[in-house]
């Protein structure tokens, strides 16, 4: 129950978007305009500052690293399974594959805040952004394969992964940030979690599911369930204990990105799906992440 309490004022903006979203009056402008200035300046923002002021410790960073790359892959394994029997084209299935392995770092960071503090703001951001790229890379390929793109392009532009790469050189310099440039990157931070979540629930949409119903579950239930397991039993061979452990569950456990539906339809892919699964994998994920959680901290 407590692990509930924990969750739910994260859930609650996220509602809170899609009841604005729907009966707000607000015009689909601003959302995409919100969406964008998350995306662009406020989530990097936030990832350069945790990833600029958290020690990093090889020792304790690479394992963290090569649990969540195994995560990752994992999902990417375990998704392609249903390929034969989903009943879809190749580029469909391509675009639905990212939603088994693809993780939705707003709630990440708003959570790990919430549960494991700062220590846990400043893992989750590591994980996170050393995950983007790699994550980012397999999806696109993917779908360059069967579509358009190309994949260094999408990669050079994308602002996660250019401040996640800032974040990282500006901490092997050993630089330490001035005071009001800490402060002011701490203002946008605190925005880009409550507006994150908003433009999360926001996002939300139902389209068709199309293809055969029991691969869109086994996707959502690679995501919510099987991944979880997996890091939970990866952590005790990397050695991973505490916030670290704690850490890496939860990013196994998160609902798939928002970003999916968005480099979905940009690449000419199967947006409607995308958008099904992104749906309800981020509704079923307050319970399955409560569990989760009551697991690492019981």
């Amino acid at each position: 129950m407590d692990t509930v309490l924990l969750l739910l004022p994260d859930f609650s903006l996220i509602a809170l978007g899609v009841l604005l979203r729907r009966h707000g009056g607000f015009g689909d402008d601003l959302w995409a305009g919100l969406e964008r200035l998350v995306y662009f300046v406020l989530f990097p923002a936030l990832l350069f500052g945790a990833l600029a002021r958290v020690e990093i410790s090889l020792e304790t960073t690479l394992p963290l690293f090569l649990s969540g790359l195994a995560v990752m892959v994992s999902g990417f394994v375990l998704g392609w399974l249903p390929r034969r029997w989903m009943g879809l084209a190749p580029m469909s299935f391509a675009s639905r594959l990212q939603c088994a392995y693809r993780f939705n770092t707003y709630i990440g960071m708003a959570v790990a805040g919430q549960v494991f503090g700062a220590a846990g703001l400043a893992t989750m951001g590591v994980l996170c952004g050393t995950m983007v790229p790699f994550a980012n890379v397999m999806a696109v390929s993917v779908l360059a394969r069967h579509g358009q793109g190309r994949i260094g392009r999408e990669l050079m532009r994308n602002p996660l992964i250019l401040a996640t790469l800032a974040g990282l050189l500006f901490n092997a310099a050993g630089l330490s940030l001035p005071v009001p440039a800490a402060a002011f990157l701490g203002r946008l931070a605190d925005a880009s979690i409550a507006l994150g979540l908003l433009a999360v629930g926001a996002a939300l949409r139902w389209g068709r599911v199309g293809g055969h119903w029991g691969g869109s579950v086994w996707i959502a239930a690679v995501k919510l369930l099987a991944l979880p397991t997996i890091a939970w039993s990866i952590t005790g061979v990397a050695g991973l204990d505490g916030v670290a452990r704690g850490v890496l569950v939860l990013f196994a456990a998160l609902p798939s990105a928002s970003s999916a539906y968005i480099l979905a339809t940009r690449m000419g892919g199967d947006g409607p799906g995308v958008a099904w699964l992104i749906s309800a994998t981020t509704l079923a994920a307050m319970p399955t992440m409560a569990c989760w959680l009551a697991l690492v901290r019981g």
